[in-house]
């Protein structure tokens, strides 16, 4: 009877890699993540077939409707038509706006300032959504601020990602619920219906007060990200206030991430638009699997490739797509100024190996690669011409088509000369220049490069 359970096994094993191989190619995937699960599912289809139903979805439209945007007035001036608003809006985002009020934070102690005094001046609501709360001084400084909120009538909402969150200590959010507040966690891992997409996971980070102002940016809150006071081991990073029109974006995200985890959709298109507070144009871009293209990474791409005059880009990992990596050589060889600007050293010694092949082939093309010397640089941010991005998403793969990711283009003069002032004296602690590694090293750098896609 042997023979009969190997071929029933054999029979089950066709069957799921057969599956698995008419998911993928019905999945909007680049050629070469095609490629890479195709491959891995006729080699080693035991192991490829599970992962994937654990890793390898990128869009689950019955579970991540595609946001509702609310309906916003353009910019009286559109940005250049060339840039990246045209194509934005030709993919189902809200417009850029007039009339926004744009601060950078560019420490951590203007960050924490700016995070609290947000909170402290609350009156009716406050959305909250990170990737990461730490159970830090700096984590429970902050839930201790929306525990005191709640307590005195504003309605606190609070969204972690779950894997994110992981073993974090659960006394001071207990306190925020006993409080009033709610707390609800995104792509738990025991949930039946999150199955398959348990890579999925959500990178915004934003703080909605009063349904008309914004902390949004890199940064998650913790001792590594921001702080009363300066600290040796503090990360560089970047975050931003925003109040104005765009904000509306920012409350129909959250309103569609609430809803996701079970929550009630109670973010009332009733409040009041936000006032004109400022002269800053921007557009928010929302990207991940809850909308239906990819248009951070489009975006990206095109104003790439149609930039005339500087790239400059501040990641703290650095795994292009294969359509980014191309735009900016290209870029590159076209006389462009590209800058990649990235930690000597990240948080994360797998991404720093695996870069590698990378940054050579930048190098190579004639990009300047910029390695940060003082500690851990976390911004995401960038200069294209005389347009601007900062946000959550990183330069990655992972970012650019996985994460529910959240990002700011800026347009004026004066908000885009904040982040070019900012990255030119951060460029001043910088060295240039990659170092050719050994054989080893490069065919190990090369099958981590094929193995990116799959991501």
């Amino acid at each position: 009877m042997s023979w009969i359970a190997t071929h029933f096994e054999i029979v089950v094993i066709v069957l799921l890699a057969l599956g698995t191989a008419i998911v993928v190619l019905q999945q909007r995937r680049t050629p070469q993540s095609a490629a890479a699960w195709l491959l891995g599912v006729i080699v080693l289809p035991w192991l490829t077939v599970p992962l994937f139903m654990a890793l390898g979805f990128r869009k689950r439209g019955r579970e991540f409707h595609p946001i509702a945007f609310s309906k916003l007035e353009p910019a009286h001036e559109t940005p250049d038509p060339h840039g990246p608003d045209r194509l934005l809006r030709n993919l189902g985002l809200p417009p850029a706006t007039d009339g926004n009020r744009f601060d950078l934070l560019r420490t951590p102690e203007d960050a924490f300032e700016g995070l609290m005094d947000l909170v402290a001046g609350a009156t009716e609501s406050l959305d909250v959504l990170f990737y990461i709360v730490a159970d830090d001084p700096i984590g429970e400084a902050f839930v201790e601020a929306l525990e005191a909120k709640a307590k005195s009538g504003v309605r606190v909402r609070v969204l972690l990602d779950r894997l994110g969150t992981f073993g974090r200590s659960g006394h001071s959010l207990k306190r925020l619920t006993n409080a009033g507040g709610k707390v609800r966690y995104f792509s738990p891992f025991l949930q039946p219906r999150s199955a398959g997409h348990l890579n999925l996971r959500n990178h915004r980070k934003m703080v909605i007060a009063d349904g008309d102002r914004v902390f949004a940016g890199g940064m998650n809150v913790g001792a590594e990200y921001m702080g009363p006071k300066a600290e040796a081991n503090h990360w560089c990073d970047l975050a931003f206030l925003l109040a104005g029109p765009a904000v509306l974006t920012f409350r129909d995200v959250f309103r569609s991430d609430w809803a996701v985890t079970g929550g009630d959709n109670a973010v009332k298109r009733s409040l009041h638009m936000p006032e004109i507070r400022g002269t800053a144009k921007v557009q928010v871009v929302a990207t991940g699997p809850d909308l239906p293209t990819d248009p951070l990474h489009d975006a990206l791409v095109h104003a790439i490739h149609v930039a005339t005059d500087r790239i400059w880009i501040v990641t703290p990992y650095f795994l292009p797509t294969e359509i980014l990596s191309h735009a900016l050589t290209c870029a590159a060889r076209r006389g462009i100024d590209v800058r990649i600007m990235l930690p000597e050293k990240s948080n994360q010694r797998l991404a720093d190996f695996a870069r590698g092949a990378y940054l050579w082939e930048m190098q190579q093309a004639g990009c300047k690669v910029l390695f940060f010397q003082d500690g851990m640089i976390h911004a995401k941010a960038g200069i294209l011409d005389d347009d601007a991005f900062v946000g959550s998403a990183n330069f990655d793969v992972r970012s650019m088509l996985l994460n529910f990711e959240i990002a700011l283009f800026v347009y004026d003069a004066v908000s885009v000369n904040e982040l070019v002032a900012w990255y030119g004296r951060r460029e001043e602690n910088c060295v240039a220049g990659v170092a050719r590694a050994g054989v080893g090293r490069r065919v190990l750098e090369g099958v981590f490069r094929l193995g990116a896609p799959m991501l």
